[in-house]
């Protein structure tokens, strides 16, 4: 047995147990002081971009109706949960019926529209907002940080992008500095400044949800969790840095107001925008005169393509830029100026946002191979009515070609290509069994079997001759002036 020195071993365990103790004693603090210093602090953000934001007001020249009991009802909300009431002119017992001092006069017939927000550009005033706000507005009335309020001129409004810009008469304002949307990051802290309710200088905040959110033809949003409710409209969306990246649009609610889904218009596009009103008081667009849908992944394994990308064109507008292109009904627009169409809804806004009369290459799928096209850019104009589809076709003798993939087809007339632009394919007469599970129906036109033309049924017989019956087969159809695939599976 080895002697051991019990003096010496108690100190041993007590020094030990003190090291553990201020080992563990010293954790806590020091992931304490960690999670402080990750914690957002919005008090700088709020004096350094407060001052830049504005609540707007909009007036319509309309006699009184009932919208004084909807004005009643916004009061009854905020006397039950005890909130400061609002602005809220021409409403009897709000504090603020008779205007301030400095407040433009409005005139007896004016009466309240809507209530908004938006933020100033420039030291001279121009300040953004959304067109919804101010759409249709007879007056517009700014009201700054300092209670000092304004009649604003619109500038312009672009409806498409949600994007206005107004001016009031004032010099010496403190301007926004714009981010760079490209550095925005998904769960990257954001706060936004506005007057949801009326309730001016309202500061929220919470995280970037997602990026390139499709819910517009033109824009990819940014999704936040930011609480932004009816009034935050075109308020800005601000960083940590104190950079405005977004201008807040829309929400998704079941309820009118906040459910932790907000959209923000990225702030390159809409500063893009607004270059545009401030020269001109229009947006310019581009536009090449096709109609489009996405690519799926079943049609895009069919034929050839791969993965599912790219813009299918359903259509071509008849002297058109795309047409004199070379474009055709069926194509997959998979670049435009060299940048990959990921998606159809990627197209508009490539197109949208390229000056007309430029020439813009195109690279398209047509039948199992890609081509380019050079396309020169028009002026998007107003939305035009799609083209009726051409009435009933006569129905010439049919074949039989195609029995097993479920379909009876016949020759088209030279009427009939005529009629519906095309220079040939095959009239679907009847379609049962596989076909009529791929959605072909009759009357339906047939102008490619697996990427392969056909412009009469000798045609459509030789490719069906030439297919492995135990594959599925994609089909290019016609229905009216649109084109569509279809992908016909056999039975088993």
């Amino acid at each position: 047995m080895i002697p051991v020195d019990l003096k010496k071993l108690n100190s041993y365990v007590l020094a030990a147990a003190l090291a553990v103790t201020a080992s563990v004693a010293l954790v806590p603090v020091s992931q304490a002081v960690a999670q402080v210093r990750t914690l957002p602090d919005f008090t700088d953000l709020v004096e350094q971009v407060g001052p830049s934001v504005v609540n707007i007001r909009t007036l319509e020249k309309t006699a009184p109706s009932a919208g004084g009991a909807v004005d009643e009802q916004m009061l009854e909300f905020f006397r039950r949960f005890g909130l400061p009431i609002p602005n809220m002119p021409n409403v009897p017992n709000s504090p603020h019926r008779t205007p301030p001092k400095n407040h433009p006069p409005i005139p007896d017939d004016a009466q309240p529209r809507g209530v908004g927000s938006g933020f100033i550009l420039s030291a001279d005033g121009l300040i953004m907002t959304n067109a919804h706000v101010v759409d249709g507005a007879d007056e517009v009335l700014v009201t700054l940080t300092d209670k000092r309020e304004f009649k604003a001129k619109i500038i312009g409004a672009d409806k498409r992008s949600d994007i206005a810009v107004v001016k009031i008469d004032a010099t010496g304002l403190p301007a926004v500095k714009v981010g760079d949307v490209s550095r925005l990051k998904v769960g990257e802290w954001v706060m936004a400044i506005g007057s949801p309710f009326g309730l001016d200088n309202t500061v929220t905040a919470g995280i970037v949800s997602a990026k390139q959110r499709d819910t517009g033809d033109y824009l990819p949003f940014i999704q936040t969790d930011v609480a932004i409710n009816p009034g935050n409209s075109g308020g800005p969306l601000i960083n940590m840095r104190g950079e405005v990246v977004g201008v807040n649009s829309q929400i998704y609610s079941r309820s009118g107001g906040s459910m932790g889904i907000s959209f923000a218009i990225p702030m390159d596009e809409a500063f893009r925008v607004s270059e545009q009103l401030r020269v001109s008081g229009r947006v310019s667009r581009g536009r090449i005169g096709v109609q489009i849908d996405q690519v799926t992944k079943e049609v895009a394994e069919s034929i050839g393509l791969g993965k599912p990308q790219g813009a299918l064109v359903r259509g071509v507008e008849p002297g058109s830029p795309a047409e004199k292109a070379g474009v055709e009904a069926g194509d997959i627009i998979l670049k435009f100026e060299g940048k990959a169409v990921e998606k159809s809804s990627d197209l508009p806004r490539m197109v949208g946002s390229t000056k007309p009369g430029t020439r813009s290459s195109l690279t398209v799928f047509r039948r199992g191979s890609q081509k380019e096209l050079t396309v020169t850019i028009a002026e998007l104009e107003a939305d035009k009515v799609a083209a009726k589809a051409p009435d009933k076709l006569e129905k010439p003798n049919a074949s039989s070609a195609g029995q097993a993939l479920g379909l009876a087809v016949s020759e088209l007339t030279d009427a009939q290509k005529k009629e519906l632009k095309i220079k040939g394919g095959v009239r679907v007469e009847a379609a049962t069994d596989a076909a009529a599970r791929a959605g072909i129906r009759e009357d339906d036109v047939i102008v490619a079997v697996a990427n392969v033309a056909v412009t009469n049924i000798k045609e459509f017989e030789n490719a069906l001759a030439k297919l492995d019956k135990s594959k599925a087969v994609s089909v290019l159809l016609r229905r009216g002036e649109w084109a569509q695939y279809a992908v016909i599976r056999p039975i088993r």
